[in-house]
Order: structure tokens, then sequence, then C-alpha cells
């Protein structure tokens, strides 16, 4: 059967029912550059987004593992009549008579002489989630690791050291507790407020069990100038 000739009526219904396919287009490397740039522009965008989602996250981790701490602290106060726990060695050497070695059984976790070996090596996986700020990457010195710190002007630390009633601190609302520890000792001053474990900030438990995020210009000192309070 003979072909139509290009051109003939036959041919041309044929490619109007039959259309060729359209040509596929590369593209040049012009446009390929283009898009790249757009594409790092994007990026460069949402990372610092991504940055803060993720503190935030880290941030909200640190304080519910704060208010952990803070209902084990109620939870002790009602079951002593009224004191709080003593600070115990700041070294953490303490088993008994301290806030690391009283409060932790009340969480069901183990007090911390009783913890894995996180405690003196830096290598060994950390122990209980409670103990740690995930945005606080200090690891053990060899002697020991608290990423959170009491508050030394509530009982008083070393030949001073004392128990307070919780009654007889003024303000509970506004007095530090504990909080985000820029060192490792376990009992401490405001000296050592990890002032930027988040942003430019520290969290905070207080002792009415309230945890707070606070600015370095909010933090205060022992002289109780600031928003919150130090020495009641």
């Amino acid at each position: 059967m003979n072909a139509s000739p290009p051109g003939s009526q036959t041919h041309l219904r044929c490619r109007a029912i039959h259309p060729d396919p359209p040509s596929a287009r590369a593209f040049t490397l012009l446009e390929l550059l283009v898009v790249l740039s757009v594409a790092g522009i994007l990026t460069l965008l949402l990372l610092p987004a991504l940055a803060r989602t993720r503190d935030t996250a880290r941030s909200s981790t640190c304080l519910s593992h704060l208010k952990q701490w803070g209902i084990a602290t109620q939870l002790y106060e009602v079951d002593s009549g009224g004191w709080l726990p003593a600070d115990g060695a700041p070294n953490g050497i303490s088993t008994r008579n301290a806030w690391y070695a009283d409060l932790p059984p009340l969480m069901g976790i183990p007090a911390y002489h009783e913890e894995g070996p996180w405690r003196t090596n830096a290598l060994a996986p950390l122990g209980s989630p409670v103990w740690f700020c995930p945005s606080n990457p200090r690891r053990s010195n060899g002697h020991l690791l608290f990423h959170f710190a009491l508050n030394r002007f509530i009982n008083g630390s070393g030949r001073d050291s004392r128990r307070m009633r919780l009654e007889s601190v003024p303000v509970p609302s506004r007095t530090v507790w504990l909080f985000d520890n820029a060192q490792r000792a376990a009992v401490a001053g405001p000296g050592n407020l990890h002032r930027t474990a988040h942003r430019s900030a520290a969290n905070v438990l207080f002792l009415d069990g309230g945890v707070r995020r606070i600015t370095s210009a909010s933090a205060g000192s022992t002289t109780n100038k600031g928003e919150i309070l130090w020495n009641p």
C-alpha cells in the first residue's frame, strides 16, 4: 500500500489526529545555576528557623527535667514535715542527706552515687535523662558531673550547712532552687548559672515548683537585685 506523500490531505489529517510529541528541552547551564542558587538561598533562610526549633525543643526538655526535680522536692517537703532536702557535698560524694541522694528515689531513679560510670567517665553513655539538659554538652571531668546545681544560699553549704523549712522562705516563686549549671558541682551560686545554655538564657526551678527561662539580664545576684532571688 502506497504511503500518502507529505503535504497531501491524507497526510495532514493523520498529523492532526496523531500530532508529533513535543521535543524535550534540556536545562541550560545558566538555568541550572539559577535553580541551585535559589535552593541555596532557601536553605540559608530555613536553617535559622530549624535551629530555633531544635533549641526550643531542647529547652522544653530541660524545663521538663527541672519540673520533675521540683515535684520530687515537694514530695520530700511533705514527707519530712516541711523541711527541704540538704545540700550534700558539692563534689557529689554524699550518699545521704543530699538533694542528689534523697530526691532521685522519689522519681523512681537511682541516687547519684548509684548511677552508672557517666559520673566519672566522659565516654560512658549518659544515665537517667532527668539528670541532664540536652543543650549542655559538658561531660564528666573524671570526678563528677551535674548539669543542674542546687542554689547553695538556701540551706547554706560547707560548715554552715543547715536545712531550711520551705515555709520560712519569703518568696518561693522567685527564689532559685535548681538551675542550669555552667560547671559540674552539685551545689553552687549564681556564678555557675549557665547563662547561654538556651540562646542567652538559662532554665531555673523555683522553690514553689515553677520553672521558667531566665535571661542573663534578669538573673540577678546574691544582692537580690533582679527578677529572681538567690539569697532569701
